[in-house]
């Protein structure tokens, strides 16, 4: 146990956290010149590679030798994006260390004190981290001044590294050794392990990654998950290199997988804890935080027959992402499907690129919400949480409602203050606190927001209006009295519920209007004329006609009497009024997702 390292790395999205990966992996030679065929190697899903960023956290065991002593250290990957701070909660309660890695051509970034902060709350021991120093545009003096005065640290602490160029690298591996503690855990006590990630196999059924606290785990042992009850065999167990490495022993302190052959994704929970059946530990692991879904959206399959398998997918995600969360519900519209909860719009897309990729099933999402509470009147007096639009009360039954406001934390440069200040007042925004000047040149300013206002377009127009400079990070402030209105979108007379959307009265009268334009040219024209109404609580305020195709029946009366003309016209009239009784409106399904950009 004394000689074993955990640690995690913090970073902002591209300050190079995979590219130190690699780093590390290859001078510990856990990784050999054959096997190093590509960049990021910890980044194993495509969507990771072609956004550039890690969407899950990942574990990988190497081994370093320090004074002819060979220590064992495990890396506990991280991302960066503050969708997936859930990721990096997971990942930093099974370290004892942190790296704190920030491009020093791009400077403190929102989300690495955020992430920083919650390494801190941990007692994790940080190790700055200054990245890409080889680079033209690199300013070094400057990032060095904002890293000491973030964390207190002595300037001669930062470790300057060439992730790319392998500059470094052996520094940073001797300071993990002496610096980071090695686990504190009892061998002799009874079996405690906390689960911080999983993942489902189909020929060995779920496999759950584990931090052993105290005692350790055998193979063949007899295991019993805490959270459940449930007894397995533990068939298979080992250590996580790039390849499950199958060992006799786990013990105290290190990081390792197990296989029970446990097929029911539902029965592995993240942050549960394992113990030994016969000799019980009296208490679970504490402290670990389960995640709470920010953003709500409805997923159906394109194809209605693809809904059980849908459903399975959905369980396999889970299990290896279970900041998803999701429950069955139908749409006249849509047919059956699920209502889900995200962590955010990137988590919602990274999901349906997933379900699309890793399971074959092309799915239609529909408008984003947020979740509110509606306090109802004093007839029946009670609050409920709507979360999706189809299940807000009437008007008239309404007390009040209250939406979730964040607190919002960005750090620009102090050229961009004014444009990101009038970005943030257009969103609801107000100003909290005073502006604190890291730097001559780099500002942190704070607001309190409506979280409805910053889940859609937010990030991409502070990052355009900074330049890139900008970044930001938020955290749950709690519910606040909102004035909101419910949106209704009718076509060809019929109510679409997936359509229907919650936003401020005061933005509702724009928005209907907008979205009923924008309806009139995504749907294709049919063989009927198509309404399209927009409502405000019950009252329409705007409306689209999408004229029909017509065929040109008069075409053959090349002379003769008008009234030829006029009788062919007059049944083509007649058999449009039948259509349109009896006619289906096809919604195609880039229309649900093109209202986030209605939104902007």
């Amino acid at each position: 146990m004394h000689q074993i390292r955990n640690f995690c790395i913090i970073a902002h999205i591209d300050h190079g956290k995979s590219t130190l990966a690699d780093r590390l992996l290859e001078f510990t030679k856990t990784v050999s010149i054959k096997e190093y065929n590509k960049n990021q190697l910890l980044d194993n899903m495509d969507l990771e590679r072609e956004r550039g960023i890690t969407i899950k956290s990942h574990a990988v065991q190497m081994e370093y030798k320090y004074k002819n002593q060979t220590y064992i250290l495990n890396l506990i990957d991280t991302p960066g994006h503050v969708d997936f701070s859930y990721e990096v909660s997971r990942s930093i309660s099974a370290c004892e260390g942190a790296l704190l890695v920030v491009d020093c051509t791009k400077s403190v970034q929102a989300q690495t004190v955020s992430n920083l902060s919650l390494a801190l709350k941990k007692n994790l021991v940080v190790i700055p981290i200054l990245n890409k120093i080889d680079l033209s545009d690199s300013r070094s003096e400057f990032v060095i001044e904002e890293i000491t005065e973030l964390i207190g640290c002595d300037p001669e602490e930062i470790i300057s590294v060439s992730a790319k160029n392998g500059l470094g690298i052996k520094n940073v591996l001797d300071q993990i050794v002496t610096k980071i503690p090695h686990p504190n855990g009892n061998s002799k006590s009874p079996l405690q392990a906390l689960i911080f990630d999983s993942l489902y196999n189909p020929f060995t059924g779920v496999e759950a990654y584990f931090i052993v606290k105290n005692g350790c785990i055998q193979k063949g042992q007899k295991l019993r998950f805490m959270s459940t009850g449930k007894i397995y065999c533990a068939y298979e167990i080992g250590t996580l290199k790039l390849k499950h490495v199958s060992k006799n022993k786990v013990e105290t302190g290190d990081v390792g997988y197990v296989v029970s052959g446990i097929k029911n994704p539902y029965e592995v929970k993240v942050g549960d804890t394992i113990t030994d059946s016969k000799n019980p530990a009296l208490k679970e692991i504490s402290g670990f935080e389960e995640s709470k879904p920010m953003v709500f959206a409805s997923i159906y399959p394109v194809n209605s027959d693809k809904y059980e398998e849908l459903r399975s997918s959905m369980g396999k995600l889970q299990l290896n992402d279970s900041s998803l969360t999701f429950t069955s519900e139908s749409s006249p519209a849509l047919g059956f499907g699920f209502h889900c909860g995200f962590l955010g719009l990137l988590h919602m897309e990274v999901v349906r690129d997933r379900l699309d990729r890793e399971y074959g099933i092309s799915i239609i999402i529909t408008i984003p919400n947020v979740s509110y509470r509606i306090f109802m009147k004093k007839k029946t007096s009670q609050v409920i949480e709507v979360n999706n639009p189809s299940d807000f009360p009437e008007t008239e039954k309404i007390q009040k409602i209250e939406e979730p406001y964040v607190f919002v934390s960005i750090l620009t440069k102090k050229e961009f203050l004014g444009k990101v200040i009038n970005l943030c007042i257009g969103k609801r925004g107000k100003m909290v606190g005073d502006q604190h000047y890291l730097t001559s040149e780099r500002v942190k300013i704070t607001f309190e927001m409506p979280l409805s206002e910053i889940i859609f377009d937010f990030y991409n127009k502070l990052k355009t209006i900074s330049s890139g400079y900008a970044s930001f990070d938020y955290n749950f402030l709690g519910y606040r009295n909102s004035n909101l209105k419910k949106i209704n979108v009718l076509i060809n007379h019929k109510n679409i519920e997936p359509l229907s959307l919650l936003v401020h009265k005061n933005n509702a009268f724009f928005m209907a209007k907008k979205i009923c334009k924008k309806l009139s040219l995504l749907i294709p024209k049919h063989q009927f004329c198509i309404p399209i109404q927009v409502s405000i609580s019950g009252k329409i305020v705007a409306r689209e006609t999408i004229q029909a195709l017509r065929k040109n029946v008069t075409e053959k009366c090349y002379g003769g009497d008008i009234s030829r003309k006029r009788k062919l016209l007059k049944k083509q009239k007649k058999g449009k009024k039948k259509m349109r009784q009896i006619g289906k409106v096809e919604i195609p399904s880039s229309a649900f997702m093109t209202f986030l950009k209605v939104k902007n």
